[in-house]
């Protein structure tokens, strides 16, 4: 087994929530994934707000995906 150091700020130690100093690779790679989940999220959110799409309801969200779906099967 090989062992990788890797420093990180003390900001980054508390924004990751990482609670112990030594992780398995495995673990490390699970923090990082769901922080970077998580900034996806929001950007999704940041972009539905600003095109507006927040508001739209379950069902146009529905029409609106099998209007597209539809457009793509006709070509």
């Amino acid at each position: 087994m090989k062992t990788l150091n890797i420093s990180i700020s003390d900001l980054e130690y508390n924004q990751f929530g990482i609670s112990k100093e030594k992780l398995s690779f495995t673990e490390f790679i699970d923090i990082i994934n769901n922080e970077l989940t998580k900034q996806a999220l929001n950007k999704c959110v940041q972009l539905a707000e600003k095109y507006k799409l927040s508001k739209m309801t379950m069902d146009e969200i529905t029409n609106e995906v099998k209007s597209v779906r539809r457009a793509k099967n006709n070509h």
